[in-house]
């Protein structure tokens, strides 16, 4: 399979005091990481691309752990994932299906024993395309008061050769949940639903 040619990486951070209600006792963190690289199935279709996913992995544990430093470090504190693609107009959607095992399994080793399966998405779009990645808790799907998206994008990326891969990671459920459902205390971590 190709090699992994990166042109850049950019880092996104937030800190969350409130949503227009009381300020939180401890703010939320939510941070993305993404990395363009070049896509070497565009402009052409390509049969076989399945094995790409072996190399892309040791960038998606290299971004998961660049991610959780840049976040504090503390594995525990992280409470939400979610990752995407945003694959330049040569390429396909399903270049950016490559991204699945590579940066979902790797968040789940950099983080431990996280069982909910990661939520994803991806899209075809140009330079300063934005993507809104879906977040749910790293222990329960069904926790909703980590039901969220974070809007990433890089303005000159991705060109029409390249993909933009993205990991998102949080602290925290959002600043002023309060719609009920499962509460993360109740967390039985069973089967990555409850």
């Amino acid at each position: 399979m190709p090699e992994v040619k990166i042109r850049k990486q950019v880092r996104i951070l937030e800190e969350i005091f409130h949503e227009g209600g009381p300020a939180a006792a401890t703010p939320r963190k939510r941070g993305a990481i993404v990395t363009v690289i070049e896509n070497p199935f565009a402009g052409r279709y390509v049969e076989d691309i399945a094995g790409f996913m072996e190399d892309l992995k040791p960038l998606g544990a290299a971004m998961a752990k660049e991610l959780l430093a840049a976040l504090g470090g503390d594995a525990k504190a992280i409470d939400g994932y979610g990752k995407g693609a945003i694959v330049g107009a040569a390429g396909e959607i399903e270049h950016g299906a490559l991204w699945h095992v590579p940066g979902g399994y790797a968040m789940r080793e950099a983080l431990g024993d996280a069982k909910a399966i990661v939520p994803s998405t991806k899209k075809v779009g140009g330079p300063g395309t934005r993507l809104d990645v879906p977040v749910t808790h790293v222990n329960a799907s069904y926790v909703r008061s980590h039901f969220d998206a974070m809007e990433v994008g890089v303005s000159d990326a991705p060109k029409a050769d390249e993909i933009a891969l993205v990991l998102v990671m949080t602290c925290g459920p959002r600043v002023h949940a309060r719609v009920g459902g499962l509460a993360a205390e109740a967390i039985k971590g069973e089967d990555g639903l409850r």
